[in-house]
């Protein structure tokens, strides 16, 4: 099943999230500051689809199911075998959906529009032995095709696909952790080093620390007030000057922005990067930097100035990978 299903078209290396989309609990508004709605989001999702990137990842979480519900609306717009769903299991709301994995994800099929999902996610690994398990009628059923973990360190990657082999010829596809120049606990952790052994996908997400490391945002010009990120990188800007002038004078030699170069060093890495997409250029910029690799020294350069910030960006629901 697995080998008929990727003859569908290619999946996009860059993957587009869309937590800032729509409004409500842990939703865009409340995290990031905005206001977006499926009038403001649909020129996002067309210029996307056109210019080839989609991979599209969501969660129920995001806005409590207002995230889910925006992109299932444009999903149906374009024919199934064109574009990629990832959305996840998120244990903090599994109450909400009576413990059970397989009733979240009817819940995101049915809001996203589609009888079976690309990517299927364990969020967060609150209790590995307890929820993984919720994968294995889903895959079996084909409702998911494949199955990923978020926010999981070696240890608990290693658990979860023992978990899926002893029920039959299943295994973890891809792995989705915060990575980017100021967080880089999965590679130091080996977790990078790990997918790349074993033919797991690596997804970055916050590879551009919610806009920080954009080189929009500056002491004199910060990031939304009221909102979650601002709240939490506005007090650091100054710190990031350096590092974002360095991003800048690199983009420079390649014809670039400085979001597209923290896009392409998690290119050069390896990785799936996530980028928020709320804009028509964000989605632009980033095709633009789907082929540019960085050089050695110039990932070398930018991860020594990352280090010295001092920046711990780590979010409260994650544990260090190290």
């Amino acid at each position: 099943m697995l080998k008929l299903y990727f003859m569908k078209k290619e999946m996009s290396q860059i993957a587009l999230g869309t937590w800032a989309w729509g409004a409500g609990a842990a939703g865009g508004d409340q995290v990031f500051g905005n206001s977006t709605d499926i009038n403001t989001l649909r020129p996002v999702f067309d210029a996307a689809m056109l210019h080839g990137l989609n991979l599209w990842d969501t969660a129920t979480a995001y806005g409590m199911g207002a995230s889910e519900d925006i992109l299932g609306t444009f999903a149906k717009t374009v024919r199934r075998d064109e574009i990629f769903l990832s959305t996840k299991f998120t244990p903090q709301i599994a109450q909400m959906y009576d413990n059970s994995v397989e009733k979240m994800a009817d819940a995101s099929l049915k809001r996203l529009g589609t009888d079976y999902i690309d990517v299927y996610w364990i969020h967060n690994p609150m209790d590995v032995e307890r929820w993984t398990p919720g994968l294995i009628p889903l895959l079996k059923s084909g409702k998911i095709r494949q199955v990923g973990v978020s926010n999981h360190n070696i240890e608990e990657i290693k658990r979860a696909n023992e978990i899926l082999k002893a029920a039959g010829d299943y295994r973890i596809s891809a792995v989705q952790n915060h990575f980017s120049l100021l967080y880089r606990s999965s590679e130091k952790g080996g977790v990078l080093d790990y997918c790349k052994e074993n033919g797991i996908k690596f997804w970055a997400y916050m590879v551009l620390e919610q806009g920080a490391l954009s080189g929009k945002y500056s002491k004199e010009n910060p990031l939304p007030a009221e909102s979650a990120r601002g709240q939490k990188y506005n007090p650091v800007l100054d710190k990031l000057q350096a590092l974002t002038d360095a991003m800048k004078e690199i983009g420079s030699r390649y014809g670039i922005s400085c979001s597209q170069v923290g896009l392409a060093w998690a290119l050069t890495k390896g990785t799936n990067p996530i980028i928020g997409a709320t804009k028509e250029r964000h989605v632009v910029e980033a095709a633009g930097a789907a082929d540019i690799r960085l050089t050695a020294e110039e990932v070398t350069r930018l991860e020594t100035l990352a280090d010295a910030t001092g920046v711990d960006t780590r979010g409260e629901w994650e544990h260090t990978m190290e």
